[in-house]
């Protein structure tokens, strides 16, 4: 019988050790008073390419992101390298950028050996911090994580000689002495005659710590019916923070669930072809100050609205989604910025070698008091500090650069799933696409993995999409007809055509350098042939290398490219969960409100976490002549559930 849970913290989740030596640290405080910022940071610029050690669930990982992005270079996903048996030992990358600009980039050298196996296309990628990308890794793992809540319990007083004595270990040495109103075991030691109440198992008490215990179904329903917190307060008679307290439950036992039924399911799960569909949802944060830090004396504010991403990864086919993580951390102090900056002197470092360098400007450190040789006046620091502790004011937490939490997405999938091919397939969102090639880029380079794009036309109105859709239909039906195929099937016409059509198409093109042909990247979409009633027609493209497939196996993989699981969860996070719903236009018709948009992230997240368990294990969509779950069609459970089965575990 399962221990009463509770969520995992960080330390109990993962660690991430320091890459920067003690040496290197004692070194940092001495030159950051000899030395310019430009100069500091050349100089310990070296952390680029070093691998960080993470040590997740007992394993040990080594995360190194910073490499080519390009999977039609011959140095693609390849880490840095210097050939020591060339002259002048050059290296696989250098770094360029302006040393008084953040911006920089990973360049690819030419290949120094003479080999003409490939070819180095002088690719561009933007480099990150090792360091960050772990701890972002660590971040969206502990979300996932419960573990069992075990106090340390004191079974004896101090001068008992059985002190060493449990009831686990030897319950002869203990008498029972019944149940508390919370359902806790009541034992007594038989020498000291102490009593120790002990916490009862999940299925003993549902109501641990909890009042109320019977509206949760109920409050579950509302949730997810879009209705606002004001109204669930209102139909349940229940204040603000008795909802809070209950959606944080919730969102327990939802983890709890997924562990069991998700988790370990696919941890034995082999896929032979996986196709997963990734996109962004954008919502706006209302910010709100805390608290008594309003009044006349608060003049400096914060933007009202800032744009807040939420990734979410589906099974094109199946509907499954695997994934949905926000890009906010809520758990930031500012204080542990400061000491980190303090430490590791980050602001003087480029962004790629800070501990915090996933976060959004202008919190990737604490702003120091100049120094001799920075060039930086007085009234800019005091003017930096009073702006990044204006901050504290508001809401807790910051916002995540979306290419961090991207890679920790795609990372954390990987981990989750088996598959022998990989598919996927994005928009042309840089932060997805680069964070894919990141991850994925040993699976790439074996030709395992191919990246689609699904480029859709955003400014089209419902009536040409539509009058689209009749004119690809009709097509479809007339080539149908004259091909002598059969009309009610107009999936077997599209790949039909599309198999014809890639006798002569392809999404690369063929470079002869020296006398030897390459391949690289071309930007040749083709229009996919089976359009939808509220987009239209939509352009497919590849960005990885398929010249290894036939016509017919290439046709047939640009069929399946779409957006439509993303889409429809997406849907359902709008039209399901108030506190995401889209904005609404003000009195006035002179803007939008976002008037229900949530104050604080963390619940956000716990909403969509929510919803993706109820999307995936309750809610049925049709599956030929049958409506079954997307877990029942993923193969990792024969039975539909309900939202009383996760709360109550039957």
């Amino acid at each position: 019988m399962a221990n009463l849970k509770r969520q995992a913290t960080i330390e109990e989740t993962a660690t991430v050790e320091c890459p920067v030596t003690s040496g290197e640290l004692s070194s940092r405080q001495t030159d950051y008073l000899l030395l310019s910022p430009v100069q500091f940071a050349k100089k310990y610029r070296n952390v680029l390419f070093r691998p960080v050690r993470l040590n997740l669930d007992g394993r040990a990982f080594d995360i190194q992101v910073n490499a080519c992005t390009n999977p039609f270079c011959k140095w693609f996903g390849r880490p840095q390298e210097r050939f020591e048996t060339v002259k002048h030992k050059p290296y696989r990358y250098k770094l360029v950028g302006s040393d008084k600009s953040e911006s920089k980039s990973i360049v690819c050298n030419p290949d120094p050996t003479g080999s003409t196996i490939g070819m180095t296309w002088n690719c561009y990628s933007g480099p990150l911090s090792n360091w960050s990308v772990a701890e972002e890794i660590t971040r969206l793992a502990t979300l996932d994580k419960v573990t069992d809540w075990t106090p340390e319990y004191e079974f004896h007083r101090e001068t008992c000689p059985t002190a060493n004595e449990t009831p686990f270990s030897n319950p002869k040495a203990f008498y029972k002495q019944g149940k508390s109103k919370s359902n806790a075991q009541r034992w007594q030691c038989k020498t000291c005659k102490k009593f120790t109440h002990v916490l009862p198992k999940q299925r003993e008490s549902f109501s641990y710590h909890q009042k109320r215990n019977d509206i949760l179904p109920r409050f579950a329903d509302l949730l997810i019916a879009r209705t606002p917190v004001k109204r669930i307060c209102e139909t349940l008679k229940i204040g603000s923070e008795t909802y809070y307290n209950k959606l944080e439950w919730l969102y327990q036992k939802c983890l709890e669930f997924l562990e069991r039924h998700e988790t370990k399911a696919l941890a034995n799960h082999q896929f032979d072809t996986l196709w997963v569909d990734t996109d962004q949802l954008v919502y706006y944060l209302n910010y709100i100050k805390r608290h008594g830090q309003g009044g006349r004396g608060f003049r400096e504010r914060e933007q009202q609205m800032f744009e807040t991403h939420v990734l979410i990864s589906c099974d094109v086919i199946l509907r499954y989604v695997f994934r949905a993580d926000l890009a906010y951390d809520w758990n930031v102090d500012l204080d542990a910025i400061q000491q980190d900056t303090l430490a590791y002197k980050d602001d003087h470092l480029n962004l790629f070698a800070r501990k915090n360098g996933r976060l959004r400007n202008p919190f990737t450190f604490c702003p120091q008091p100049p120094t001799e040789y920075n060039g930086q006046t007085q009234a800019e620091y005091e003017l930096a500090i009073r702006s990044f502790w204006n901050r504290a004011r508001y809401t807790d937490g910051v916002h995540v650069n979306q290419t961090y939490t991207a890679i920790a997405h795609y990372w954390l999938l990987k981990q989750l799933l088996s598959a022998k091919e990989w598919r996927f397939i994005s928009d042309e969102d840089g932060s997805i696409m680069y964070s894919l090639y990141r991850v994925f880029a040993p699976e790439i380079r074996r030709a395992e993995a191919h990246h689609f794009l699904c480029k859709l036309e955003r400014g089209k109105s419902s009536e040409q999409a539509y009058a689209e859709y009749k004119e690809g239909w009709k097509d479809l039906r007339y080539y149908a007809r004259a091909m002598g195929m059969d009309l009610k099937s107009p999936y077997a016409a599209a790949r039909s055509l599309m198999e014809a059509k890639f006798h002569t198409h392809s999404f690369h093109e063929e470079v002869v350098i020296g006398g030897k042909t390459y391949r690289k990247k071309a930007k040749r979409p083709i229009r996919h042939p089976l359009p939808t009633r509220d987009r239209g027609f939509y352009e497919v493209d590849c960005a990885t290398d398929l010249s290894a497939y036939s016509p017919d196996e290439i046709a047939e993989m640009v069929l399946q490219v779409n957006n439509h699981a993303t889409n429809a969860f997406m849907q359902q996070i709008r039209r399901r969960l108030s506190i995401l719903e889209r904005p609404l236009v003000t009195a006035s018709g002179e803007g939008k409100s976002y008037i229900y948009a949530n104050f604080n992230p963390k619940y956000a997240r716990h909403v969509i976490t929510i919803l993706r368990t109820y999307h995936n294990f309750c809610k049925p969509i049709k599956s030929g002549d049958e409506f079954v779950t997307p877990a029942q069609r993923l193969g990792i459970t024969d039975k539909q559930f309900d939202m009383k089965d996760i709360i109550y575990f039957s």
